[in-house]
Formats: structure tokens, sequence, C-alpha cells
């Protein structure tokens, strides 16, 4: 079954016709799973925000999700209410520490279908203690490897960087998401991001695929934002995700209550576009 156009060809906010994506079919048996880094080393482009909330939308969709907190900040354990500070067993333990099973570090979240796999400011240790390492690009790959035929996706936020963590989490993906938000300084570094996918390519992992480009915080209201996305779909074309994630004070509130916006606000315009986001990630095979 494939997505359909609205018969009046009305054009979304990426300058095509807009589409509805179908439900996709429901999954008889679980695993292996798809690995979905997400990537962006600026800083604030929704790279958490949209972790968290596709996941949730992939979890309504009855797929079973690992979360991956690969940013020491901890930000995603965070928004699901997690303390990281209090954390004995995180994803640094795992990966520095081969005694460590992963699944001692997997949580379940209040959410069915989601588990998460935190992350504190230890991690930000591994970035050098990694360097000595053997086969220090493909720790994070070692460890996931063992849980892959417990989950349909695995979701990686990275950290806002170009260092050794973000190329640990390429090397273990099979594809990657680009959050992109609707600004022209976030357009700037999108090259040297795209440069270091390339060499991750070419050196470690072959068979790296950019599963798309998501378009965040856009508002439509703006000249500034439609030029910015205009632009996006310029320099990366179909790789543009047709569903768009506008700007909305929701998101803040999702936050403190440390819920995804699916659940805090399900009716919401950004919660619906989250679900088209999910459908149409399977639609386009960058999931189960």
């Amino acid at each position: 079954m494939t997505a359909s156009t609205t018969p009046d060809a009305n054009l979304g906010p990426t300058g095509r016709p807009l589409r509805t994506f179908p439900d996709p079919p429901e999954l008889t048996e679980h695993g292996p799973a798809r690995v979905i880094a997400m990537v962006n080393q600026k800083g604030g482009v929704g790279k958490t925000t949209s972790t968290i909330n596709l996941g949730a939308a992939l979890a309504e969709l009855g797929r079973r999700v690992l979360m991956v907190d690969f940013d020491p900040q901890g930000a995603l354990s965070a928004g699901f209410g997690v303390n990281p500070h209090e954390l004995d067993t995180t994803v640094y333990t795992v990966m520095m520490d081969r005694k460590t099973d992963v699944r001692e570090a997997i949580r379940a979240t209040e959410f069915p279908n989601m588990d998460l796999l935190p992350a504190n400011i230890d991690l930000s240790a591994a970035e050098v203690q990694l360097v000595n390492e053997v086969a220090r690009e493909q720790v994070l790959s070692s460890a996931l490897k063992k849980v892959k035929d417990d989950y349909d996706v695995v979701l990686i936020d990275c950290q806002p960087s170009l260092g050794l963590l973000t190329v640990n989490a390429l090397t273990a993906a099979d594809g990657v998401i680009i959050p992109l938000i609707c600004e022209f300084f976030a357009l700037r570094a999108v090259a040297l991001l795209v440069d270091s996918i390339e060499k991750v390519q070419d050196r470690l992992n072959p068979d790296l695929r950019i599963d798309g480009v998501l378009a965040t915080m856009f508002d439509s209201r703006t000249l500034h934002s439609k030029e910015v996305l205009a632009r996006i779909v310029d320099a990366f074309g179909d790789k543009v995700f047709d569903t768009v994630i506008k700007r909305t004070v929701k998101f803040p509130d999702a936050t403190v209550s440390a819920e995804p916006i699916l659940t805090y606000a399900p009716t919401h315009t950004v919660a619906i576009a989250y679900r088209e986001l999910a459908k149409e990630l399977i639609e386009r095979g960058g999931s189960r």
C-alpha cells in the first residue's frame, strides 16, 4: 500500500503535494531491530524532542522501540522522568566495562513498547577513554548487537558534536535521520555532517544510509522559515521528509511533564505530525 496524494493536490510545506501515509501492517513477530541515529552537530535543532516523539509514535504502531541516550547531558533520559545523576549503570558502563551486560542498563519506561538505555555526565569521559580502545569506533555496535533481536527499532539520540561518540553511533546505525531547524545558521554546518557520514560509509559502515532530513521548528507565518525549508529541499531533494514539525509552545510543557507530546497532547497538530512521520519512515523502509 502506498501513500496517496490528496485529490486537489494541495502543496505541503516542502512544496510537494500533500500525502497521507497508510497505517502499516501489524507485526506478528519482533526483531531484528533497525538502528537509526538522530544526528546533527548543532545543538537546539530538536534532536532529543524528535527522538522521544518519533519513538513514541513507532511504539503506538506496535513497534518495540529501544531509545538510546548517547548524549552526556542526559536530556533523553530526563525526558522520560529519569534523573541521570542517580544512575549507576548507563550506556557508559556498558561501553567501558565489558563485564556489564547491556540488559542490566536498559530500563522500562511508563510507555508501552518503549525501553530506555540511559546516559549521564559519565559518558563525556568515554570520548577520551575510547581513544586507546581496540576497534574504538565499534564499541556501541558490539553492545547493541546483544539486544537487536528484542526490538524492532533502536533510536540513538546523539550529542551535538562530530566526535568519537557520534562516530560510534554512525558505525552502529543502519540509517541516519538529520533533524534540521528551519533557520539559516542551521544550514551552514550540514555539509560538514554529510562529509562525516560519507567518511563513516567509506571506512567503517558501508551499509549506512541517510533515511531522511527532518525539518523542525517550522513557522509557516515567517518568510524566513519558508525560504530555509525551500533551500533544504533544494539541497537534499527526496531525502527531506514530507512531514514537517512545526514550532509550538507545547514542547516545553511536555518536557516538564516528562512525557512525549503524543500522550501529553494527543490531538495536537504536532502529535499528529509525529504519527505521520512514523508512518512515512516505515513507508520509506526506514523501520519495520
